[in-house]
């Protein structure tokens, strides 16, 4: 059962498009048009429906911005309805509306159900939704990388025990490069690290020895301050105090004790007959006991101060350590004790450091093992399912009228003189495993196996990735294909069997294929023509529907190209009637 079907684009000032509106259906349907109508802009539209780069330059001259529109019909409950619902969008009776707009500027817009997302949600949704292929999908598949990822996406499919395999394959490889890195930072700046465990101890053991305690440095300074003028000081609590008590030398003296005394008993004689007044009274006592205090502190304070020119000298020679400190290790002693702290935890982890050593070193090559086994099983589980795989591309091939193609993997596990020792071969290990993943073709019998990038002509490198993608539907299917020009460099009987099994392939997914070749269109569900409008552009009326002598006469101009010729007529007829039969 399909679980979605996009059902309409809507595209405006993309490219030669002006605005048009491309009505899909379920099954197969077939994009045609002359060279240069815009076909290919379908897929560029889909390409940025599905979180595609977006390129200033696709607006058309003139407009301010492109925007396409998507109508996606999906089922409850499929991982794209949910995950376009997690992400806040509507999805209304099954419907999901997606937008993209981009502007001449460069900027980009994603909306989903009617929500703004980022565009790389759109990308997540895509791999769910559409599978969207092209001739530059067909030179990717070159690269033994992707030939790799095509394998192991077979794998996945046909064995859900191989994504467990591989995503702890990966876990023990990221942890493997952590601990590489790290004992070659730990040996490689081993003089380093030597040399700042040797400056620590000896700015310890400075501190260490002058044992400063905090505040020590405030308190130190306040007692210079006062030993440094402790004549002035004593001279200072001579006189105030006897400006306060009297001098008991000198009977004639008035000090300020007698006469706020005096002032009090004056007060006390009346107080009783003002309230205001025995206020005053109250507050003349207070201040007769304070300068009774004052007097009496300043009387023991000349006797404690201490003026001992030694006890200075021994105040300067301490304060004179704690500097030395401080203008090494900290603005203060506060602060100097504090590096004292973070450095001793530093020396701790420095002196640790060969015992770190030992131990990812012992960690290292256990993981070593572990992954040397990992990429094994890795290799195992590749072979087994590579052998399932080619046979299943080779069954595919020779109903794309190459009968006696072969297709076969070559799984080798890269050297490395910096790898693992594996039964005597230093082995490369990637991200991916040890594996070098190539595709061979042996196109007819007699001739060797060859890498397709060597041995495929374009049209069989055509055939080869339908083959492959027609495997693939049936291992992890996804909704919809896109198929841009698959059949490039085909023609005859093989672009029939490539339009057959195209047609057989949309008995289960929705197929959309843009295409130059009659026999392939004549097997669509539906044919949709791109016409250019005399000024140059696709308007909304550009793309259209063909039906019945349309259609004919689409086809007609696709085999001879021209529409009215009773042979090419003669013959998209028959095309057209092989593919009902076929059907």
């Amino acid at each position: 059962m399909v679980v979605s079907v996009l059902e309409e684009m809507r595209i405006r000032s993309l490219g030669v498009i002006d605005d048009a509106v491309v009505e899909l259906s379920p099954g197969f349907t077939a994009v045609t048009g002359e060279t240069g109508a815009g076909k290919t802009m379908v897929v560029t539209s889909l390409g940025l429906l599905l979180g595609g780069r977006a390129d200033p330059a696709l607006v058309r001259i003139g407009a301010k911005s492109a925007v396409v529109e998507g109508r996606v019909r999906v089922r409850s409950g499929a991982t794209a309805a949910v995950r376009a619902e997690e992400a806040g969008a509507e999805v209304e009776d099954g419907t999901l509306l997606i937008s993209r707009t981009v502007s001449a500027e460069g900027r980009s817009r994603a909306h989903l159900g009617g929500r703004s997302v980022p565009v790389g949600l759109l990308a997540e949704l895509s791999d769910e939704l559409v599978a969207v292929h092209g001739q530059t999908d067909q030179q990717g598949l070159l690269r033994p990388a992707r030939q790799r990822e095509a394998l192991d996406r077979y794998a996945s499919g046909a064995d859900g025990a191989f994504d467990a395999l591989r995503a702890k394959y990966a876990t023990a490889y990221r942890r493997l490069r952590a601990v590489v890195a790290e004992l070659d930072e730990l040996t490689t700046r081993a003089r380093e690290r030597a040399q700042e465990a040797d400056l620590l101890r000896f700015g310890l053991d400075e501190i260490a020895g002058v044992e400063p305690r905090g505040g020590e440095d405030d308190e130190l300074a306040a007692e210079a301050e006062r030993l440094g003028h402790a004549e002035a000081l004593a001279s200072a609590a001579s006189v105030a105090h006897t400006a306060l008590a009297g001098n008991p030398e000198d009977p004639e003296d008035v000090d300020a004790t007698t006469l706020v005394a005096g002032a009090g008993r004056a007060l006390d004689a009346v107080r009783a007959h003002d309230p205001a007044l025995a206020a005053l009274a109250e507050r003349m006592g207070e201040i007769s006991i304070l300068l009774a205090d004052v007097a009496g502190e300043l009387a023991g304070y000349a006797d404690r101060l201490d003026a001992d020119p030694r006890r200075l000298a021994a105040v300067e020679e301490r304060r004179a350590a704690l500097t030395g400190l401080t203008r090494k290790y900290g603005e203060n002693v506060q602060a100097v004790l504090a590096w004292a702290q973070e450095g001793a935890a530093r020396l701790t982890e420095l002196e640790s450091d060969d015992d770190r050593i030992g131990g990812l070193t012992a960690e290292r090559d256990t993981l070593r093992g572990e992954l040397s086994g990992l990429a094994q099983a890795l290799t195992d589980a590749r072979t087994r399912a590579a052998a399932r795989f080619a046979s299943a591309v080779t069954d595919e091939l020779s109903s794309l009228a190459m009968p006696h193609a072969r297709v076969s993997f070559a799984i080798r596990q890269s050297e490395d003189p910096e790898g693992v020792e594996v039964d005597g071969r230093p082995v490369a290990y990637g991200p991916h495993g040890a594996d070098e993943v190539e595709l061979l073709l042996t196109p007819h019998p007699g001739a060797p196996p060859r890498p397709i990038a060597k041995g495929a002509s374009g049209g069989e490198l055509s055939r080869v990735m339908l083959a492959v993608e027609v495997v693939f539907a049936g291992t992890d299917p996804v909704p919809t294909y896109l198929f841009d020009e698959v059949d490039a460099g085909v023609g005859g009987r093989a672009a029939v069997e490539i339009g057959r099994r195209l047609a057989r392939l949309a008995r289960s997914a929705q197929v959309v294929v843009v295409t130059h070749l009659p026999q392939v269109a004549a097997f669509a569900d539906r044919q949709l023509l791109v016409e250019k409008t005399s000024d140059g552009s696709v308007t909304r009326s550009g793309v259209t529907v063909l039906e019945g002598e349309d259609r004919v006469r689409e086809l007609s101009r696709m085999l001879a190209g021209q529409e009215d010729s009773e042979t090419a007529r003669a013959h998209a007829e028959e095309l057209l009637a092989t593919a009902r039969a076929d059907g």
